[in-house]
C-alpha cells in the first residue's frame, strides 16, 4: 500500500493521557528519521510497533551518514502550545548537517521521542508523508514543517 497520509499514532494519544508515558515534548529529545516508499505506516499500532527501528521502521530508512544519520536528526526549537480551541506541536524546520548530503527517495518519515527508554524506548509520535520521493545529491536536504504546525489537534 505505501504511503498515503501523515497521521498521529493512536497509541502516542493513549500514552500520554493514560500517563503510561510521561512525555513532555517541548523538553524531550524529538527525532525525525526518514524512511522510503517501501514502507506502509499505520496509525493504530500497538506502542512497540510505533518506535525506531521496530515494527515497519525496522527498514526502508533513508539516511546519510554525515549529514542525515540512519536514526536521525533531532527537532530543534520545539514549540507545544493550546490556543483558541486548538493544540499545535511545532519546531523550526530540520536540515541536514551540512550541504554535502546525499539522499534518495526520501518519501516521509518518523518523528519520536528520544528520551524515554520506558515503557517503549524511540516511541513514535507521529508520522509525515512527503508527498512523494525527495531526493538530494550533495546537497542541504530541509524538511519544511507546514506553516500551521508539525500537527494540530482540534480540541
Amino acid at each position: 500500500m505505501a504511503w498515503s497520509a501523515s497521521k498521529i499514532f493512536q497509541a502516542f494519544v493513549e500514552d500520554a493521557f493514560e500517563n503510561t508515558a510521561a512525555f513532555d515534548v517541548d523538553t524531550d529529545t524529538i527525532t525525525v528519521a526518514l524512511f522510503d516508499n517501501t514502507i506502509t505506516p499505520s496509525q493504530t499500532v500497538a506502542s512497540a510497533a510505533t518506535a525506531y527501528g521496530a515494527g515497519v521502521w525496522a527498514s526502508g530508512g533513508v539516511s546519510d551518514a554525515s549529514g542525515w544519520p540512519a536514526a536521525g536528526r533531532n527537532l530543534a526549537t520545539v514549540t507545544s502550545a493550546a490556543s483558541a480551541g486548538t493544540y499545535t506541536f511545532d519546531a523550526a524546520d530540520t536540515v541536514s548537517a551540512n550541504s554535502t548530503t546525499t539522499l534518495t527517495n526520501a518519501t516521509g518519515c518518523l518523528i519520536y521521542e528520544n528520551t524515554l527508554t520506558t515503557p517503549v524506548a524511540d516511541q513514535g509520535i507521529c508520522y509525515n508523508y512527503f508527498g512523494g520521493a525527495n531526493s538530494v545529491v550533495s546537497g542541504q536536504f530541509t524538511v519544511v514543517w507546514n506553516a500551521s504546525g508539525i500537527f494540530t489537534v482540534a480540541l
